[in-house]
């Protein structure tokens, strides 16, 4: 009786139809990948809470889609081509959120085909690399030392073309005036640069040599991010 129930109206007698405790099994199975995902994103990341359901949930519907067209090639491809047309780049976003994103997908996929510790076992060893990436700050080390985006802020008065060149030769390797900005009421300018550092230790004498020249006004020194969108 609960069979029929579950039977799909288009069914017929040579349709196999899941069974329900197979389903809840792969669903199950599905929820876990996408909870192991989400932690493992989490650590020592910056994430939003809704990006965090995003990778909860997409495994599951990944799965059940592939599960409702299983057997079926012509729906398979189907699929396969609604999925091209998700735009996840329609909002900006950084490499690691795509990524995970297409992991969550592959991980549906490989449940919804019915295949649950391959499932498993990807998203382990997956989660695992991504662990070990964060824990050991793969990819930073001595980029975030020396690349940084400074802000300095100088009266209208004072021409910005070339101001702190002097200073720029002696303390950094390359830098580049990204933005130029207005600020109170015109009466100020505030130059953003992209400034890679020849020493890190002498940080804090560059700054000091800019306060001589911009009169001691605002100075902001921080990390050089390759991205600030959030997705």
């Amino acid at each position: 009786m609960i069979g029929q129930i579950f039977k799909g109206v288009f069914d017929t007698d040579t349709t196999r139809v899941i069974a329900v405790s197979d389903f809840l099994l792969c669903i199950g199975c599905a929820i876990l990948i996408g909870g192991l995902m989400a932690l493992a994103y989490a650590y020592r990341s910056r994430y939003t809470k809704s990006f965090l359901v995003t990778l909860l949930l997409l495994p599951s519907v990944v799965c059940v889609v592939i599960m409702m067209v299983n057997g079926n090639v012509g729906a398979g491809v189907a699929v396969a081509g609604a999925f091209s047309l998700v735009r996840f780049r329609s909002v900006p976003g950084t490499a690691k959120e795509i990524t995970m994103l297409f992991l969550a997908m592959g991980a549906g996929l490989v449940t919804g085909m019915g295949y649950l510790a391959y499932a498993l076992l990807f998203t382990l060893i997956m989660c695992l690399f991504v662990f070990v990436y964060s824990r050991f700050g793969f990819g930073v080390g001595k980029l975030a030392q020396t690349h940084k985006t400074l802000s300095v802020t100088i009266p209208e008065d004072l021409d910005y073309t070339g101001v702190f060149d002097e200073i720029f030769a002696r303390y950094a390797k390359s830098y580049e005036l990204t933005r130029v900005k207005t600020t109170a009421m015109g009466s100020l300018f505030r130059l953003t640069y992209d400034v890679v550092l020849l020493d890190p230790e002498k940080e804090k004498e560059m700054l000091d040599a800019i306060r001589v020249r911009n009169g001691n006004l605002e100075i902001a020194l921080s990390r050089q991010e390759n991205s600030t969108s959030e997705l």
